[in-house]
């Protein structure tokens, strides 16, 4: 199966290899543990106000007392995600299919009832569709765009299936998709951290407008990432992109996850406290070096940086939401240890981004002594992928403290028996509840 436009409607459930069901699981859990988790962020609540006072309607929200629109239902959403950095990505397309995916995929199948299997198969599809059609942009345009732009035609295909469209319906909402999509620049949220990250909300908006336009007849075909780069999706539907998802222990950029992990086996291997050390040196690629907020303002500074991250981790032994915002953001300790933080670019770890993320961190102790790290990359890639006991400890810290125990207990179990459940059993405990 190589046509994308016919993979969209035909893709079903006994299609997937177990492996693959397994993994579109862990992933919806993933995300909703991080949509839980940035539910206490300033951006969050922004822009929950903004859809229920600027795009009345009567869908309801993730994790939200009020409604909004359809498309102002999964701006929020999706935005709320991408508020704390720590849901999945996929390597080639240098960004995140779930995030811009799994809002309108949930909203359109709690309106109509659907199943958990035909949520969980939209899924997969979606996660497919998405890796091919964020390598193709990448590769046709190779200015580095932000997830909501290719994931604005992802959320556009996935909406297209569980709203029924037709072929055509469908093609024309890729092209819609596409074209009103946000090609907003990555690096330039990267220069200068703000709410506006990494695109998600606006695509997942453009996806669901763009498939609710062509069901109304608006045209706006074809999506040149998906007709005009056949190459890109001749393995649809054999080789599954999915299974090569990264995920990600801490919520901070992929980028700086490396340094971090590097920074975590010198403080354990030599038993190191953070006042032993008077400086960091971190050899990686050129992206890396970009994430440069040595003193963060905000949590979306906190989150798009190197050295704050590292130095949270050598303080600290680990970065939880709470350390990346509020109080953090002065602990005197960290910011000594950020400011003593000198970031390198390294020409083989820039040949090999973004297959591979590599970094190198260089210790000089308060005793002269300099300790170095091995070359290392970041936990929970697809090869070296987590354990499901793993993420699911992941999810439970994330979602526990923002949900309480019976509610983020609910949910996980409504994902564990989703395939024979309706969707309405684990979106009862989502949509239209404040907290």
């Amino acid at each position: 199966m190589t046509d994308p436009l016919a993979f969209i409607h035909a893709l079903t459930w006994e299609d997937l290899p177990p492996q693959v069901q397994r993994q579109t699981r862990l992933c919806l859990l993933d995300l909703l543990g991080v949509a839980a988790g940035g539910l206490g962020t300033r951006l969050s609540g922004i822009v929950h106000d903004h859809a229920a006072e600027d795009w009345p309607g009567d869908t309801p929200m993730l994790f939200d007392a009020r409604s909004a629109s359809l498309p102002g239902a999964a701006l929020a959403a999706a935005m709320t995600i991408d508020s704390l950095d720590g849901h999945d990505g996929y390597n080639p397309a240098k960004g995140h299919i779930g995030c811009p995916l799994i809002p309108p995929l949930l909203l359109i199948g709690h309106a109509r009832g659907i199943s958990g299997k035909a949520f969980l198969t939209a899924l997969a599809m979606g996660y497919e569709f998405g890796a091919r059609a964020a390598t193709a942009q990448h590769a046709t345009c190779p200015d580095y765009h932000t997830s909501g732009s290719w994931g604005a035609v992802t959320a556009a295909a996935g909406a297209a299936r569980l709203m029924g469209l037709s072929p055509d319906q469908t093609r024309h909402a890729l092209g819609i998709a596409e074209y009103h999509g946000p090609r907003s620049q990555m690096m330039r949220c990267i220069d200068h951290p703000t709410m506006v990250k990494d695109g998600s909300g606006w695509g997942a908006m453009a996806g669901v407008s763009a498939a609710q336009l062509a069901a109304r007849g608006f045209t706006g075909a074809p999506a040149i990432t998906v007709e005009a780069a056949p190459e890109f999706w001749a393995d649809l539907g054999h080789d599954w992109r999915i299974a090569e998802q990264y995920f990600k222990p801490w919520p901070v950029c992929r980028w700086a996850q490396g340094p971090v992990e590097a920074v975590l086996a010198l403080r354990a291997r030599h038993q190191l406290r953070p006042e032993d050390v008077t400086a960091l040196r971190i050899d990686t690629f050129h992206e890396a070096t970009r994430l440069a907020s040595a003193r963060p303002d905000t949590t979306e500074e906190a989150q798009y940086s190197t050295s704050f991250p590292c130095a949270v981790a050598l303080a600290r032994g680990d970065i939880t939401p709470a350390d990346i915002d509020g109080a953090a953001l002065h602990d005197p300790e960290i910011l000594r240890l950020s400011a003593a933080t000198s970031m390198f670019e390294d020409a083989e770890a820039n040949a090999l981004f973004p297959g591979k993320r590599l970094a190198r961190v260089t210790l000089t102790l308060t005793d002269g002594r300099e300790v170095t790290s091995d070359w290392t990359e970041p936990r929970w890639s697809a090869d070296t992928p987590p354990r499901p006991q793993d993420l699911h400890a992941k999810y439970r810290a994330l979602a526990t403290p923002v949900l309480g125990e019976p509610r983020s207990a609910a949910i996980f179990d409504a994902v564990e028996t989703l395939a024979d459940t309706p969707l309405r059993a684990l979106t009862g405990h989502l949509l239209g509840v404040s907290v």
